[in-house]
């Protein structure tokens, strides 16, 4: 058995789940936080598991928080619907699980865009805490890019998670309006505010930062698309941001 609690929230994600689930359906529970999809997604979850609770969306941080908060095991591993735990690291985990003294561990992601895995552009190692003991951990309650918080000491994986994001431009756009919306929403909540500097230096800087301090331009055309669709990102955050203060 793969020795920790996975912990999915899901919505709509019919193409992507029985592969995430497939990859941790040894492990010793499996909670799924659904907000009541209408596509296909609930059918698959329980081919794996019946723990599945389904609740209107309330946001990426609170619904993660809802999964980990109904698993029972002492160990809790959130996973993303487009995400894959290959067999190196769930070994490398159930090794480190036996005899540890850190409350929690960072995985490497191998992200891959357009079909392809991107070595540059600030997109590998991309360490991001996922495994952590229940009674340590919990998520920051941000309203985007949230995150988990552990109290003592932590640990680094060297096996990578495999993450299948963004299939298509249209998929990357569509969730950048969401996105967007969510980040101008966080900034706001911080006492944040966007000003002329915003709108045009940032946008500038996150591509210099991505195509060529983080060697994007290694990444070829898909570096090049990247660190583009990031600077408007950039720019669109600050300009919802900025529409709220007129």
């Amino acid at each position: 058995m793969f020795p920790v609690s996975v912990a999915i929230i899901t919505k709509n994600e019919e193409n992507n789940i029985e592969d995430a689930l497939r990859s941790v359906a040894d492990a010793d529970e499996i909670v799924v936080v659904d907000a009541y999809s209408s596509d296909r997604t609930i059918e698959i979850c329980r081919k794996y598991t019946d723990k599945i609770i389904q609740h209107e969306w309330q946001g990426f941080a609170i619904q993660k928080q809802m999964a980990v908060d109904h698993t029972h095991g002492p160990w809790v591993l959130i996973l993303d619907a487009d995400e894959r735990v290959p067999p190196e690291l769930k070994k490398e985990i159930t090794d480190a699980l036996a005899e540890t003294d850190c409350n929690g561990f960072y995985v490497r992601r191998k992200n891959h865009f357009l079909g392809k895995w991107i070595r540059h552009s600030g997109w590998w190692p991309d360490h991001t805490l996922r495994l952590f003991k229940k009674e340590s951990g919990h998520l920051e309650p941000r309203e985007v890019h949230e995150s988990v918080t552990v109290k003592g000491p932590v640990g680094y994986l060297r096996h990578p998670l495999t993450h299948y994001t963004y299939w298509s431009l249209t998929d990357f756009i569509k969730r950048m309006e969401n996105y967007s919306t969510l980040a101008a929403k966080e900034i706001r909540k911080n006492a944040g505010h966007a000003g002329l500097f915003s709108l045009t230096v940032k946008p500038l800087a996150t591509f210099l930062k991505m195509f060529v301090l983080r060697l994007g331009v290694l990444d070829g055309k898909r570096g090049l698309i990247l660190a583009i669709l990031y600077s408007y990102y950039t720019f669109l955050k600050y300009a919802k941001t900025w529409e709220k203060q007129i």
